[in-house]
């Protein structure tokens, strides 16, 4: 298990039965692993979007007597940053700060069942949507790019409005099973909403978000975390997309003729003059 402290905190959450709430308060806290420590039960609920009593019945959900209690429990198992990275600059950090999300991609990956289910999940379902909006569109959009090079029928669901839920009833209807979705900060209401829906219409929703108490972790059937870098403006998503390579490895373990597809396109590329190497 790594070390950092959004995966120490991780660990304090498995095993409880958080509602819908306190999940959110469970994923604030995760992205702000190293501020919590020291935030007031208002504070908190200030950057969760919820209700100072709301933080206090989620410390007590979690076997402490009150809010002190878990920020005390906090302080002594979510410790300060390692000595040293007052010595990087903001840039610098951030690099660290991806590279320590990868290293806890790395570890999640030491049990590899729940990606091989969900590769043999996505190159059963034909056809397959796979959907992210927003900040999450760019690793819908790589995730449809090279999966179309092996599975016979991709659909990229990259724009929301009216005609997102029409385009999902469209890919159960041509025999969709499962959806595969990539769901990053911040997490928009319509994709929330897209996969209550996918559910309700028989899906198996496969989704890759930032962390396991994302919003839409409810509606997941198969939910794999892969966190994000909040260290500047932007955040940064370096895991998601290996996570969602790694998908792709196991999708084409699913599907028998992967390889041979690959082949037919290098082939017709090398005819074609496609690339210049």
């Amino acid at each position: 298990m790594s070390d950092s402290p959004a995966a120490r905190l991780q660990v304090l959450f498995e095993g409880h039965r958080l509602t819908p709430t306190q999940r959110r308060i469970a994923h604030c806290m995760v992205r702000r692993a190293a501020d919590v420590p020291f935030l007031s039960s208002v504070e908190l609920a200030e950057l969760a979007g919820v209700s100072q009593p709301s933080v206090t019945r989620f410390a007590v959900a979690l076997g402490f007597d009150g809010y002190p209690a878990l920020r005390k429990h906090l302080r002594d198992v979510v410790p300060p940053e390692a000595a040293g990275g007052d010595s990087l600059n903001e840039y610098q950090q951030a690099v660290e700060a991806e590279i320590e999300n990868l290293r806890h991609l790395a570890e999640a990956l030491a049990d590899p069942r729940p990606v091989e289910r969900a590769g043999r999940l996505l190159a059963a379902s034909r056809p397959l949507p796979v959907l992210g909006l927003r900040a999450a569109a760019s690793q819908a959009y790589g995730f449809a790019y090279f999966a179309a090079k092996v599975h016979p029928d991709v659909r990229l669901l990259d724009e929301g409005g009216s005609m997102l839920t029409d385009r999902v009833d469209a890919a159960v209807r041509a025999g969709a099973t499962a959806l595969l979705c990539f769901a990053l900060p911040r997490h928009p209401r319509e994709v929330v909403d897209a996969l209550a829906h996918a559910r309700e219409a028989g899906l198996t929703v496969v989704t890759v978000a930032d962390s396991p108490f994302a919003p839409v972790a409810a509606h997941s059937h198969l939910l794999l975390p892969a966190a994000v870098g909040t260290g500047l403006a932007f955040d940064t998503a370096c895991a998601p997309m290996l996570l969602g390579r790694v998908l792709l490895e196991a999708m084409c373990d699913g599907l028998p003729d992967a390889q041979a597809r690959l082949e037919e396109f290098d082939a017709g590329a090398a005819a074609r003059g496609l690339f210049v190497e």
